[in-house]
Order: C-alpha cells, then sequence, then structure tokens
C-alpha cells in the first residue's frame, strides 16, 4: 500500500514538473511543502525527459548515484519508470567501483572531491553528470542543481553535456539561471 502512495506521490510530483518546465517562470518555481530531494529526484526524472539520448543507450537509462546518497526512497520511487522509449533503473554506487554503465549519474557534495577522477573514468561516454554543489557546473559537471530563496533551480554546461554526446532541450535550457557554452 505505501509503495502505491508513494508511486502516486511521485506520478504528481512529475507530472507537475514536467507542466512547470514548460511555463517561461518555471526555472525557480517549486511547491513550498515538498522535501528538497523530492524534488531535486523529480528534477533528475526532467533532466533525462528532456536530454536527447544516442541510440547506443538502449532501453535502459541507469540513474546512478556516485557516493553518499541523499535521495533514498525518494529517488527509488523512480524506478521502472519511462523516459520516452526507455526505462529507469536506479542504482547506487561506491565511488570506487565506478560509473561504468551509468547514463545518469548524481554526484553528492560529499563526492565532489573525486569529481575530476569521476569525470576522467567517464570520458566521452554518454553520461549526464549531475550535481548540487556551487561550483560544479565549473568543474565539468553538465547540470547543477541549487537552493536558492528556499527553490530549486539549475544551470547548464553545454560544453560537458556535448562532451558526452547528449543534447539538452532548449525547453530546459531556457529554464537554467545559466547556460555554460
Amino acid at each position: 500500500m505505501r509503495h502505491g502512495r508513494v508511486a502516486r506521490v511521485v506520478h504528481l510530483v512529475t507530472w507537475c514538473l514536467g507542466l512547470v518546465l514548460q511555463l517561461p517562470c518555471a526555472r525557480a518555481t517549486l511547491a513550498e511543502d515538498l522535501p528538497e530531494y523530492k524534488l531535486k529526484a523529480a528534477f533528475l526524472f526532467n533532466f533525462a525527459r528532456y536530454t536527447e539520448w544516442p541510440a547506443e543507450v538502449g532501453g535502459t537509462l541507469n540513474f546512478c548515484v556516485a557516493g553518499a546518497d541523499p535521495f533514498g526512497a525518494e529517488l527509488d520511487a523512480l524506478q521502472g519508470k519511462a523516459v520516452g522509449d526507455r526505462t529507469i533503473a536506479v542504482q547506487r554506487r561506491r565511488i570506487d567501483d565506478g560509473i561504468k554503465g551509468c547514463h545518469l549519474v548524481y554526484v553528492g557534495a560529499a563526492t565532489m572531491p573525486q569529481l575530476p577522477r569521476l569525470l576522467a573514468g567517464i570520458g566521452d561516454s554518454p553520461v549526464l553528470t549531475v550535481a548540487d554543489s556551487p561550483g560544479a557546473g565549473r568543474q565539468g559537471v553538465a547540470l547543477n542543481m541549487n537552493v536558492e530563496n528556499d527553490r530549486v533551480t539549475f544551470e547548464a554546461n553545454l560544453h560537458a553535456a556535448r562532451a558526452a554526446h547528449l543534447n539538452l532541450s532548449s525547453k530546459l535550457l531556457r529554464l537554467a539561471t545559466e547556460v555554460r557554452q
């Protein structure tokens, strides 16, 4: 019963964020009563939704958390959700285990010291890197979430996304607080 309720809540949140992401003023508009990492999990879902993935990715999008996991059940609720023709599989990886096979990698604040090694290991593989640490976009992460005035916003690094052979939708980029070329 609890799983069904969580699934309905995540569905509602992702539907609302999907709608919000299409509005011009959506960049910083979020429901104030939702926990931060529930919103960030919904952002991850929408980041994947508004990314054009190469065919080589296959039918499963592996959402990986590198290192410490701040999401918990919030991210687990995305397990099995559809992103276009693909299905999400949620994985947690110790930083020492690497991220081979991951398509979206979340790098938390505790893992930021290992970011250069992590990015070097990714190379030019089709991996969307996402963080929520100040300066992560300048360090090579494709999308970096921030919390400003109790709202989640994000910045985009197009160079990092293109190096990974990923195209970020113009709808997504219009909502970014900063787009690095």
